[in-house]
């Protein structure tokens, strides 16, 4: 009976301390007001999509791209400007303990923390959610049931079979991150082969799906034979046409790749609504490339 008091009381006093923390640092929580034994304290809702209430008021989503696996490079793209920034396990350099660093520093601002998986594993889905992101996007569905499987990884039952276990959603999202999780969380397929895009009509109707993300480069790939951004080609563009025709008609998010501004302003006008832009490991590599050149070229009297 004594360390059963002592639990209770330890517990109270560590509510109060985390939730004095939790809304120190988080003004996107919900909380209502409750009192235990005298001792007041607030129970918190989990923290609201900014995403999804940005595309739910029919405005357009920005992501940074994170390649570079460090806490620096992520709180610097976080500090940014974006909307979201999404960390690539598929083409970036992480490993699941560098991507939950990265998201508990993309968690020093309110940019919602993001991840590509590295494939359409459950297991891993599974365990990017529970270290903090607050959306998926799956490279290579090319079918219905593919996607079907990809939802159901990222849904809590019945509405898909996601298990239970938010190690660190409940410090980062709230207490009650299992009761909103499937609203909450973002859930993104990729099309990036003439498969998915023959598919697209039925991978849209996968109930669950937020929405499509046109991974660019793979598309272009599969339908021309030739790798680069650079390039302009016909059947991608009416690949794409194809693809955004479908979101509407399905009432989901149409999203992009885009290796420039200005091919994702071409983007924004027709109609996609979730944008990524080049990829920190990119824009470093150009900028640093520039200012190299820059240099050099006024130090030559050129």
């Amino acid at each position: 009976m004594v360390a059963k008091c002592s639990l209770d009381l330890w517990s109270e006093h560590y509510k109060i301390f985390y939730l004095f923390f939790h809304d120190y640092l988080n003004k996107n929580v919900q909380t209502t007001s409750t009192q235990t034994r005298g001792l007041s304290y607030e129970i918190i809702g989990m923290r609201k999509n900014k995403l999804k209430e940005i595309l739910a008021q029919g405005g357009t989503v920005t992501t940074g791209w994170l390649h570079i696996p460090n806490t620096w490079s992520a709180e610097l793209m976080a500090n940014a400007g974006w909307d979201a920034v999404t960390i690539d396990m598929q083409h970036g350099l992480h490993n699941m303990e560098t991507a939950m660093q990265m998201m508990q520093a993309i968690s020093t601002t309110d940019t919602v923390p993001l991840a590509r998986c590295n494939w359409n594993e459950p297991g891993p889905i599974m365990r990017l959610l529970d270290s903090g992101a607050y959306g998926i996007i799956c490279p290579m569905i090319n079918t219905k049931a593919e996607c079907e499987k990809f939802v159901g990884a990222c849904l809590y039952p019945p509405m898909g079979y996601r298990s239970f276990g938010p190690t660190r959603q409940r410090i980062y999202a709230g207490l009650d991150y299992g009761n909103h999780a499937n609203e909450e969380t973002l859930v993104l397929a990729m099309i990036e082969t003439k498969e998915a895009v023959e598919n697209i009509e039925a991978i849209c109707s996968v109930k669950g799906l937020d929405g499509i993300f046109v991974g660019s480069g793979d598309l272009k790939l599969s339908l021309t034979g030739k790798a680069g951004h650079g390039n302009t080609s016909t059947l991608f563009d009416e690949a794409i046409d194809k693809i955004l025709a479908s979101c509407q008609k399905h009432k989901i998010i149409p999203g992009i790749w885009c290796a420039s501004v200005e091919t994702a302003k071409e983007q924004q006008a027709k109609g996609y609504r979730f944008i990524a832009l080049k990829s920190d490991s990119m824009m470093l590599n150009e900028y640093a490339r520039k200012l190299a050149n820059e240099l050099k070229t006024s130090m030559s009297g050129e």
